[in-house]
């Protein structure tokens, strides 16, 4: 399992509304921050892929798994 306090303070970042949840709503604004912005719909996806417990939403623990994969 990936360390999540290595990701807790960009995963707190993203998590505007501070529900300890990243929506696709929350994931697009990044996006559009970061200089690339993607639909709604894209953002969903995005999410959808991410979610490894199905509530529609990223977790800490979900978004440091993703990350860690990610890097390998």
């Amino acid at each position: 399992m990936a360390d999540t306090n290595e990701y807790a303070a960009t995963f707190n970042l993203v998590d505007s509304d501070g529900d300890q949840r990243i929506s696709a709503r929350e994931l697009g604004r990044l996006m559009e921050v970061l200089g690339s912005p993607i639909t709604l719909d894209q953002a969903e996806e995005a999410v959808r892929s991410i979610d490894s417990d199905g509530d529609g939403l990223i977790s800490l623990e979900e978004f440091a798994a993703y990350l860690e994969s990610a890097r390998n």
